[in-house]
C-alpha cells in the first residue's frame, strides 16, 4: 500500500506550519508507533495530537481519515503479489500498522485473498523490527525464517529479519523487488 505521510501533510494542510507540526508532533512522534502497536486507538491518538498541536479533536480524526483514505494498492506490487500466487508460491502478510487502518482496508480492498495468513501490528500488539513479530507469525503459521523472503522497504525491518535467518528483499519499487526476488527464491 502506498505510504506517504509527507504527502498526506500537504494534502490536509497548507499553512507550513502546522505542516511542520504535524510532521514532528503526529507522524513523527513516538504515539504514531504506539498507534501502529495497538497500544494508543485512535480516539486516544487524537486527542494527544490535539493537545500537542492545540487543534481541535475533530481536525485529528479528520486527519487519521485522510490517513486511511491515502493508503490506496501500489497496483504492480499487487500484480507481482498475484503472479507469485498463481505460481503457487505461498505469500504472507506482516504490516506495522493499526488495526483500525487494517479494518478499512480489508473492506475497502480485496487484495487480502492472495495471501495465506496476515499479521497486523495493532492486532497483535507487537512491532517490526522487534523480533518477537517475527517469531510470532513463525509460529502463527509454520514458517521456517530460512525457508522465507522477507520483503521490506524499510532496513531496520531487513536487518532485523536478516539476523533472525530470513532471506530478504529491500523493497524499493515492484520491478526491482521483481528481479531481487527472482534471484532469491530461484537459488
Amino acid at each position: 500500500m502506498q505510504w506517504q505521510p509527507q504527502a498526506i501533510i500537504e494534502r490536509f494542510y497548507s499553512d507550513e506550519r502546522l505542516r511542520e507540526l504535524s510532521r514532528a508532533h503526529i507522524f513523527q512522534h513516538p504515539d504514531w508507533i504506539e498507534l501502529d502497536r495497538g497500544s494508543l486507538d485512535d480516539a486516544a491518538a487524537a486527542h494527544r495530537f490535539a493537545a500537542r498541536m492545540q487543534r481541535p479533536v475533530s481536525e485529528m480524526h479528520a486527519l487519521l481519515q485522510a490517513v486511511r483514505e491515502s493508503l490506496t494498492p501500489i497496483e504492480e506490487s499487487f500484480a507481482l503479489a498475484r503472479d507469485l500466487n498463481r505460481r503457487g508460491v505461498p505469500l504472507y502478510g506482516l504490516s506495522n500498522m493499526s488495526a483500525s487502518n487494517f479494518s478499512y482496508l480489508r473492506q475497502r480492498y480485496d487484495h487480502w485473498q492472495l495471501f495465506r495468513g496476515i499479521v497486523i501490528s495493532g492486532e497483535v500488539k507487537l512491532i517490526k523490527p522487534e523480533s518477537a513479530v517475527f517469531e510470532h507469525i513463525c509460529r502463527l503459521y509454520q514458517l521456517d525464517p530460512t525457508k522465507t523472503v522477507f520483503i521490506d522497504d524499510h532496513q531496520p525491518n531487513i536487518e532485523a529479519a536478516r539476523q533472525l535467518g530470513f532471506h530478504t528483499v529491500l523493497f524499493r519499487d515492484p520491478q526491482q523487488c521483481g528481479q531481487d526476488l527472482e534471484t532469491v527464491i530461484g537459488r
